[in-house]
This record gives structure tokens, C-alpha cells and sequence, in this order.
């Protein structure tokens, strides 16, 4: 104890960090989370949207499948008595058209003639994907606020999401 005192009073410094020091590392740290949290948001937003998509594409197969099947896309859809796509991709369910997808998992289908093909699957980020498949141009893509696959029949479509 009296070496310690002696020491003090000869202006020796004993090991150990000032307040300032610590309040310096502490802001440091503060900036670093204020950084990295938003990119983590955005990271997860992007990433329930990309399975929406997923289950939308994985939808179109069994629905290609089911018109390989059947020659028609109306075969391709479920009603309120059958639900055709089910058998092919049991992993996801499907809503019958007109009634909104409720997640990623869950598909809205819908049909315009033989030849066309509609999917809207809701993301868990809260965004509507739609999928239409058309034998005559291709497969498009759109997003929307309502997911249903009659929303996805009227909406404007693009070459990607």
C-alpha cells in the first residue's frame, strides 16, 4: 500500500485505460452497429423475396409438367375439388384463383385459355410476385401489392424480376 502511494506521488501511472479511452471504443463500436444493421435488414428483405420467387418457379415447373400432361393449362391450376400441381411439387401449397397467396409456400394460380399460365406467391418481406408463362412469348415476370393470380392476369410484365 505505501509502495503504491509513493508511487502516485513520484507521477508513476499505474496500467489501466482512462474514460476517454473507453468512451472513445464505445462510439467506435456504436458507429460499426449503425453501419452493419441496415445491411442485415436489407440482406433479409432480399432474401424472403428470393423464396417467393423460388416457390413461384418451382410452381411453373409442376404447372409445365402437369401441360405436358394434358395439353391444357386449365389442367394446371387447383379448384375448389382438385388440386393437380399438388401432386408434382407437394412441397408448396396452392390457393385456389382469386385467393391470395398467404406466403412464400403458398401459390395462387390461374389460367387465360390452354396457352397461358398465371403465379402470384406473397413474400414474407410483404411484397406480391407474379410469374405468367405464355407458350407463345415466354415467361415474364412482375410484382405487385395484391397476390392474388387474378391481380397477376392484369399486371404489366417484364423480362425479370
Amino acid at each position: 500500500m505505501l509502495q503504491a502511494t509513493r508511487r502516485r506521488l513520484e507521477g508513476g501511472r499505474e496500467g489501466g485505460f482512462t474514460l476517454i479511452e473507453l468512451m472513445v471504443v464505445v462510439l467506435i463500436i456504436a458507429i460499426l452497429i449503425a453501419i452493419a444493421i441496415p445491411t442485415f435488414l436489407g440482406a433479409r428483405s432480399r432474401a424472403q423475396d428470393r423464396a417467393a420467387q423460388a416457390g413461384l418457379r418451382n410452381a411453373l415447373v409442376a404447372a409445365k409438367a402437369v401441360y405436358t400432361d394434358k395439353q391444357d393449362y386449365g389442367q394446371a391450376i387447383k379448384t375448389a375439388s382438385a388440386d393437380p400441381l399438388a401432386s408434382v411439387e407437394p412441397s408448396l401449397t396452392y390457393a385456389v384463383t382469386g385467393t391470395a397467396s398467404t406466403g412464400p409456400n403458398n401459390v395462387s394460380t390461374g389460367n387465360s385459355g390452354t396457352t397461358i399460365w398465371y403465379g402470384a406467391a406473397k413474400s414474407d418481406s410483404g411484397t406480391c410476385f407474379y410469374i405468367k408463362d405464355d407458350l407463345s412469348t415466354g415467361t415474364t415476370y412482375s410484382s405487385g401489392t395484391t397476390c392474388t393470380a387474378t391481380a397477376a392476369a392484369s399486371a404489366t410484365f417484364t423480362s425479370k424480376w
